[in-house]
């Protein structure tokens, strides 16, 4: 008979919904037995709306006095480290969203963490997890797309000043980052799960028209280390929203539109022309049942691992390739000098904070 796991979630904000309902996709699975906020009246209005039965203000009374097998973790970025590694020393595993740590220091604190209780944090990335993902990835490895050579991937998202009015989205100490950190992550982790492992990166980064300290804008050139050269633009100033993910093969390139999440519609494939058969586009068509890139489909697989006892997939090896690519596309950015893979060590100012404590000093909002 297989296992329920009990979870509480901790934040009760605008995602919190998105997490309950990525428990009800487990069915039956994982039960949410708890929910935890400092706003006494905002859990307590939550854990009602959601039948939850146990809510508290307190997380640490919550770990100790519920021992949660996972710990579903939504609050503001800067609280995801102390969280996530204090759920991990209570038993539980931990779904924590992004950005999962604001530093590769702090990534090593949750590494070690692992590795000391045999617990696990997996980011939630939901963008990998949909099938529409997996297959595009075995038409891939199959060889039947050829060889990937050129990627485009943009987040054009917008986000106002009152966005930008809650306190915690506009520092670096808080947020952790602007544009790249906490909107381009999503893309750019689906663009390096569908990719590899990169090589170098060279970047720009600046604060065009928010009054925040974070970036409201990023662009980059990636070169992967099978080849592929990818351009990248991370915006929080396009009215026209959209995330778009290209890839060019040797035999076809591949599309995806969407803005928040995707399934196998928002997907396009166009083969070199003029296309010799039809084969291509057949097994392109040959898409397996759509899952879409939800929380749910997320927590699904985490229970999997959990069953398996096995590292997750947005652990470990996985999440480090996506922070340290993040990292250094904010060097470049901030230093002008081309940053390569496995270069930021222990010592380096961009190892401990993500802009190396050299970003521009905060200006205010550009006049129309």
């Amino acid at each position: 008979m297989q296992k329920t796991y009990r979870a509480a979630l901790v934040g009760t904000g605008s995602i919190g919904d998105a997490h309950v309902r990525a428990v009800e996709a487990t069915q039956g699975r994982v039960t949410l037995e708890a929910a935890v906020d400092i706003d006494a009246g905002r859990v307590e209005a939550f854990g009602k709306r959601h039948g939850i039965p146990h809510v508290y203000t307190d997380y640490t009374q919550m770990l100790r006095e519920l021992k949660p097998d996972f710990v579903l973790v939504a609050t503001p970025p800067a609280q995801h480290t102390p969280m996530s590694v204090a759920a991990m020393e209570a038993g539980a595993w931990v779904l924590c969203e992004k950005p999962l740590c604001g530093s590769l220091e702090e990534l090593a604190q949750i590494q070690d963490a692992e590795k000391r209780t045999g617990n696990y944090t997996a980011c939630i990335f939901q963008m990998r997890f949909a099938s529409s993902t997996a297959h595009l990835r075995r038409l891939a490895d199959s060889g039947q797309l050829g060889k990937p050579l050129v990627a485009v991937c943009n987040t054009l998202w917008y986000r106002d000043e009152a966005y930008y009015a809650v306190p915690w989205r506009s520092t670096w100490k808080d947020a952790l980052g602007g544009s790249t950190m906490c909107l381009g992550i999503h893309a750019m982790d689906h663009l390096l799960h569908m990719l590899g492992d990169w090589k170098e990166v060279r970047a720009v980064a600046a604060t065009s028209d928010r009054d925040i300290e974070v970036e409201d804008i990023s662009m980059a050139i990636v070169t992967f280390a099978n080849g592929v050269h990818a351009s990248i633009v991370n915006s929080a100033l396009s009215p026209r929203q959209e995330t778009y993910i290209r890839l060019d093969y040797q035999k076809a390139t591949v599309e995806l539109t969407h803005l928040y999440g995707y399934t196998k519609e928002n997907w396009k494939l166009t083969p070199v022309p003029p296309a010799q058969d039809d084969s291509l586009m057949q097994a392109w068509q040959s898409f397996p049942p759509d899952v879409g890139s939800t929380h749910g489909a997320q927590l699904v697989a985490l229970v999997a691992d959990r069953d398996a006892n096995r590292q997750p997939l947005t652990s470990g090896v996985e999440s480090h390739r996506t922070l340290e690519l993040l990292t250094a596309i904010y060097k470049s950015a901030y230093t002008g000098e081309i940053v390569k893979r496995n270069s930021i060590k222990p010592g380096d100012p961009f190892y401990t904070a993500l802009h190396g404590n050299m970003a521009p000093p905060r200006k205010g909002r550009a006049k129309a």
